[in-house]
């Protein structure tokens, strides 16, 4: 008989990465062999909660029984056919999305990068069709501190030098501005303006949350300019900050809605544009395309996730456990925390610096059995699934706080 072949450690697996993959990522050192809603395992193992939820994709927790009996049940019917043939899956996903969000039509893709590159060549197009600015003068204002991807395109109006350097020449037409600023906002919006592009929340800055008002004022300003006020909720969206969107906190219904992480429920990439028919309907066949995105399996499972958001059970999780998670923090200021920034089941907390660095932080919490991730400097995110229960949460706070305390 054959032996079964020797499980390698996690040292062994981390050091045999060092050859063949890209750097471009700095993982903790922890190896995830299986998981199951809000806890992970490693190869030897050891068991995590997860407060980070791979940046909002597991909103629902791992393998998620409702979503992995609809990815089952695609799966042994039919995967991909790529655009070039309709499928049985696509027009319910599409519709119950474009419902789901107050808006009209979907454009499918994969990653939450090809949702706005797809956004920023969609507005373009409608401003050209629509609006009437002269042939490639569009421009298209951003806020600083923001992140909505790392392509050629999106780096050219990242403001993170690291995201930026030694990736030029940049992509021209986009104009930055500070975030939570509609005086400034309002100064670089002009007649060539083909969209206002912004997160309500911005995720990677170490979640930052604009006043309130904000929103309803870049709605009301590009409504009043003629310009389309498109929302990157690819990291807020869907359940995280405790209503289906964030904008929804104002009350806005903006012209379009990018969405990501979450819509292909940790088990494959699923991103879309939402936006009013007036703005997608722009698009004619050849003029943008993706061979893999509204594929069966992904429309299956996009469909799963918009049926269990219909309830309003996540939602209503994320809003009451927010509170958990915001009285949890408010207990640590001063005790290693110098501030933090909450909304729902999202915050970035803001550590001492004379206690360690947002890196630092999180190998500590790692070894407590907490999974977190810092963004810059000294400040750290939780993102937990919004499946965790509160004795949970109230546990990763306690394992914060011996870490911030020792």
């Amino acid at each position: 008989m054959t032996a079964p072949a020797r499980t390698r450690s996690s040292d062994e697996l981390i050091s045999a990465e060092q050859p063949v993959l890209a750097h471009n990522y700095h993982p903790l050192p922890v190896v995830v062999a299986r998981a199951e809603g809000t806890w992970v395992e490693d190869v030897e193992g050891r068991r995590y909660l997860d407060m980070l939820a791979g940046y909002s994709a597991l909103n629902f927790g791992h393998r998620n029984p409702v979503l992995i009996e609809a990815a089952h049940r695609q799966l042994d019917r039919l995967t991909l056919t790529s655009r070039a043939f309709h499928n049985d899956q696509l027009a319910e996903f599409a519709e119950s999305l474009a419902a789901l969000t107050g808006l009209d039509m979907v454009l499918p893709m994969n990653t939450g990068a090809e949702a706005v590159e797809s956004a920023v060549k969609v507005a373009r197009k409608w401003a050209y069709e629509v609006k009437g600015v002269p042939a490639d003068q569009a421009t298209v204002v951003v806020a600083s501190g923001n992140f909505h991807g790392r392509t050629t395109t999106i780096v050219s109006f990242s403001t993170d030098e690291t995201a930026r350097s030694g990736f030029g020449p940049f992509t021209p037409g986009f104009r930055i501005v500070p975030y939570n600023d509609l005086a400034a906002l309002e100064a670089a919006v002009d007649g060539t303006t083909a969209a206002v592009l912004i997160e309500p929340i911005q995720g990677e800055a170490g979640v930052i949350i604009p006043d309130d008002g904000y929103l309803a004022g870049v709605r009301e300003l590009t409504r009043r300019a003629g310009c389309l006020f498109i929302a990157d909720e690819i990291q807020s969206g869907l359940g995280r900050t405790g209503s289906t969107l964030a904008v929804d906190h104002e009350g806005v219904v903006p012209d379009a809605v990018l969405l990501g992480k979450a819509l292909g429920g940790g088990i494959v990439p699923v991103s879309a544009v939402v936006a009013r028919r007036e703005v997608l309907g722009v698009l004619k066949p050849g003029e943008h395309g993706s061979t893999f995105g509204g594929n069966p399996l992904a429309a299956a499972v996009g469909s799963a996730v918009v049926g269990i958001l219909e309830t309003g059970e996540f939602q209503r999780r994320a809003a009451e456990l927010g509170v958990v998670l915001r009285d949890g923090l408010t207990a640590l200021l001063g005790k290693g925390v110098v501030g933090f920034r909450s909304r729902g089941l999202w915050a970035g907390v803001d550590v001492d610096p004379a206690i360690g660095t947002g890196r630092e932080i999180s190998e500590r919490l790692m070894r407590e059995g907490i999974l977190a991730k810092d963004t810059h400097g000294s400040t750290i995110r939780l993102a937990p699934p919004l499946t965790i229960t509160a004795e949970e949460l109230e546990s990763a706070l306690q394992a914060l706080e011996r870490v911030l305390t020792a």
